[in-house]
């Protein structure tokens, strides 16, 4: 399994398949529809049953059930695309045996146990990194090869006992936009699990709800000369509009539950100045009373330079899953167990972020996340421990036993 699960994550991780935010299409970038036919040919070759990839680039596929008890069909999601935020072209995985210290993984970047001290868990263990120039991918190839190592598994081993099982893989999660066309009717499971968290242990059924809004200042530009009480600079307008914020409630002062305001792009000029903010709040309530914050923040500015001068466009990107999975909380249980079972201790929290799984609980399909095993996404210091994907596998195929009569 354990050699498997690594040859496998390294050939995905070579696969070049970055989403666009900026696309048109969907999905964002043709490489994902590439990489997806080579799952589907996979998928063929190991056994899986009704595999197909549809238009918008989801491959779906089934494991058929090898008991005949009433199981309910239970499902595993992982998406294809790594972030947009570095770059994910010409990725070089590296395995190495960690011994505690710094790894150089080039001449200019070292992931360190001082700034990562995460790392010092895994002393003696292998890791998979990047030599420093991209990401790794583990966000979320880690997912996808532990899902389809776990059903090759189960294909290979009839004699465990389980119900049927659904698989998907999403194009273009990292854009938001991995759960739009997703068929949950077509798909037939009853519940379902993302892999796609962090460190070995995480299981998470709460996430932020989230909106993204985007702030636009009009500006009145004049000779700096002859400006007075004429020019709107609307770059101050901006740089006011943001300290009208509280500063504390930014993500780098805040943790756990606390939610934030982040200021993601700020275009400035005289004439016309954008700001784009990400807003994050686990709680609905205090979610909505900070978009009436910065709608408020808008409106004293206005009553200030004119009304006019400053417009938002907020729109909601996605919500807390709690609300959707607390209702049928056993099968948050169910993979708490399955951890349990194969060694591996449950780190239940929440998630400072969101995934597909947050927007398929609100289409009706109840869906917490699972770890993946990897650390550090979307950058070149990202790593995966070797054992903590093997665990995920063997919690995979845990959670198919356990649900059987369920």
């Amino acid at each position: 399994m354990k050699e498997t699960v690594v040859k496998r994550f390294v050939g995905y991780a070579k696969e070049y398949t970055t989403s666009d935010p900026k696309s048109k299409t969907f999905p964002s970038t043709e490489r994902q529809l590439t990489f997806a036919d080579k799952l589907v040919e996979e998928l063929k070759q190991i056994g899986l049953a009704e595999v197909e990839k549809d238009k918008y680039g989801y491959v779906m596929a089934t494991v058929p059930a090898t008991t005949n008890e009433k199981t309910p069909v239970i499902g595993f999601v992982a998406h294809v695309d790594t972030s947009p935020d570095f770059s994910g072209e010409n990725v070089n995985p590296i395995i190495r045996q960690y011994d505690g210290g710094s790894i150089q993984l080039n001449s200019k970047v070292v992931l360190a146990p001082e700034q990562f001290p995460d790392l010092l868990g895994y002393i003696g263990q292998e890791i998979i990194t990047t030599d420093g120039n991209t990401l790794l991918g583990a966000d979320d190839k880690a997912g996808v090869a532990e899902i389809v190592t776990a059903m090759e598994y189960l294909i290979q081993h009839p004699e465990i006992k389980h119900g049927k099982i659904r698989i998907c893989f999403t194009p273009d999660e990292e854009i938001g936009k991995g759960a739009d066309f997703f068929d949950v009717e077509k798909f037939g499971a009853e519940f379902a699990y993302t892999l796609d968290g962090g460190e070995i242990g995480e299981l998470e059924y709460e996430n932020f709800n989230a909106a993204m809004a985007t702030v636009t200042i009009q500006g009145r530009s004049v000779h700096p000369g002859a400006a007075k009480n004429k020019m709107i600079n609307a770059i101050h307008v901006g740089q006011k509009l943001n300290s009208m914020l509280p500063p504390e409630q930014r993500p780098e002062h805040t943790t756990n539950y606390e939610g934030f305001f982040h200021l993601i792009a700020f275009d400035g000029k005289v004439d016309k100045t954008v700001l784009t903010y990400i807003i994050r709040d686990h709680d609905r309530k205090l979610f909505n009373s900070r978009k009436e914050m910065l709608t408020q923040a808008c409106v004293f500015l206005n009553d200030e330079y004119g009304d006019g001068t400053v417009q938002i466009e907020m729109e909601d990107q996605y919500y807390n899953m709690r609300e959707k999975v607390e209702p049928v909380k056993y099968i948050v249980d169910l993979a708490e167990e399955a951890m349990r079972e194969v060694g591996v201790e449950p780190l239940i929290r929440a998630i400072r972020g969101g995934t597909d799984g947050s927007r398929l609980s609100f289409m009706g399909l109840p869906c917490p996340n699972i770890f993946a095993g990897g650390h550090n996404f979307h950058g070149p210091y990202e790593y995966v421990p070797i054992q903590s994907m093997v665990k995920a596998v063997e919690v995979i195929v845990k959670i198919a036993e356990k649900v059987v009569g369920r």
